[in-house]
Order: C-alpha cells, then structure tokens, then sequence
C-alpha cells in the first residue's frame, strides 16, 4: 500500500526530526555536526525556509521550519540524502543513514509553537547529555538567549517576539520560559 502524501501547505510550521538508521549515530564528532549544519543553511536557502529552531542530537535532529512555499518533503529529502552520501563518504559507510522518512507534524498555534521549541531546546537535558541547554553546543538555544551568534540560517526574531518587543526582555523571557519547564518537559 503506497504511503500517503504529506500534508504540504504554503506557510506551514513544521516539527521536523529524523534518526539514525537502528538509532545509531549520525553524528561522531563536531566537525559532522558542522557539516549538517552547512548542508541545512544550503537547504533552508535553496528552499526558502525559515528555520525557527533546532537540535542537533548525536542519533537525530529536531527542526522547526516554516515553509512559505509547500516544498517541505522535497527539502528534507534533499538535506537527508545530502548528509547521508557525506556521511557515508566520511565514515566508509554504505546504504541508509536514516531509518524510515522523517517526521513531521504540522504546528496549529501559538501555544504549540511555543511547546515545540520548549521540547527542541531541552532534548539534550531530556536525554542526560547536560544539565542546562546552554551547555549543548548543537542547538539554536544559547543563540537565542545570546551566548552565541547565530547560524546564518537561524531565524530568531518571530519566536523571541512572542516574549517581549525589546529583544534584551525577550531574551531573558525566552530563557525564563525554558528554565521553568515542568519536570517532565525536562525530563529530570
């Protein structure tokens, strides 16, 4: 039975995440991360995405991305296979380096927007690799809260304006926001 279609819709905010094949990793030292990190600068411009926030995970990587022309199946299978011949090319691997097609959930409001970077950011602290977001070098957080600048692909503004105009408050609310997560949402 063929799969259905993915609902692709213009201006449609997506969650976005795929693992490594058997949940292996994909990702063995920083100079890889680095590498899918340019290949998704290269597709969030040749796509026209806006990439709102991400995590890059050692076995999989979160994205949210809002795509103003309904192009999203064809951006993801043009990030995937890109990393995917990399990878393989680095590590002498062969074959699939993702399991399964990528998932993918449509964003419906405000609240859930706000959920989904919450879950995005905190997903190093959910699965013990630190103790604090900021310390995950990996994601979009400390560009966010200010630590760092962000990848030229990254676009922060729309999400810390749902904190405050003045973007030193929405900084500091943006951080307030993902430290006083329920416990379960940081999985601690």
């Amino acid at each position: 039975m063929p799969r259905k279609p993915r609902p692709q819709i213009p201006g449609g905010i997506y969650h976005l995440g795929t693992r490594g094949v058997r949940r292996e990793t994909i990702y063995t030292h920083s100079g890889e991360y680095d590498l899918f990190g340019s290949i998704l600068g290269r597709v969030v411009n040749r796509f026209e995405w806006r990439c709102h926030t991400y995590c890059l995970m050692p076995n999989h990587y979160h994205l949210l991305v809002e795509t103003p022309v309904p192009n999203l199946s064809a951006g993801m299978q043009r990030l995937n296979s890109l990393y995917a011949q990399w990878f393989n090319e680095l590590q002498g691997f062969t074959g699939h380096a993702f399991e399964r097609r990528f998932f993918s959930r449509l964003v419906e409001s405000t609240f859930d927007l706000l959920e989904v970077v919450r879950y995005v950011v905190l997903n190093p602290v959910r699965a013990g690799l630190c103790d604090d977001p900021a310390e995950w070098p990996w994601s979009s957080y400390r560009a966010f809260v200010g630590e760092t600048r962000p990848a030229p692909f990254l676009t922060r503004d729309w999400i810390l304006a749902q904190f405050a105009r003045d973007p030193v408050r929405a900084r500091e609310a943006f951080r307030d926001f993902i430290r006083d997560a329920p416990p379960r949402a940081r999985g601690r």
